[in-house]
C-alpha cells in the first residue's frame, strides 16, 4: 500500500482515526504553491513508510469540516495521528527531515 490515500470528511474517521497504524494527513489545496512543493516529499514518505504509516491527503477546498475541527488555518498542514489522537502538527513547506523525524516519533 504505497499509494497516497485521498480522504474526505466522510471517511476520515474510518481511515485515519480508527487506523491500526499511525496516520499522517496532508491538508492541502490545488492553488497552494507550498502544498505543491511538499507533495513529492509526502509521496516519497508514503512509499518509504508503506505498512508502517498510513499517508493521506485531504483537499481543504473539497472537504471543510475536518480541517475546521482540527483548526487548520494555513496550508500545507501535516497532522500525524496515533490511536485517533493528534501527536504532531507541522505547518508550512518544511524539509523531508522535519517530517520524517515527526513520523519516527509516532512509530
Amino acid at each position: 500500500m504505497s499509494e497516497l490515500l485521498q480522504v474526505s470528511d466522510t471517511d476520515f474517521e474510518k481511515e485515519i482515526l480508527k487506523s491500526d497504524i499511525p496516520a499522517m494527513v496532508d491538508f492541502w489545496a490545488a492553488w497552494c504553491g507550498p502544498c505543491r512543493a511538499i507533495a513529492p516529499v509526502v509521496e516519497e514518505l508514503a512509499r518509504d513508510y508503506a505498512g508502517k504509516v498510513k499517508v493521506a491527503k485531504m483537499n481543504v477546498d473539497e472537504d471543510s469540516k475536518t480541517p475546521a475541527k482540527y483548526g487548520i488555518r494555513a496550508i500545507p498542514t501535516l497532522i500525524i495521528f496515533k490511536n485517533g489522537q493528534v501527536v504532531e502538527q507541522i505547518t508550512g513547506a518544511v524539509s523531508r527531515s522535519i517530517i520524517e523525524n515527526a513520523l519516527k516519533k509516532a512509530l
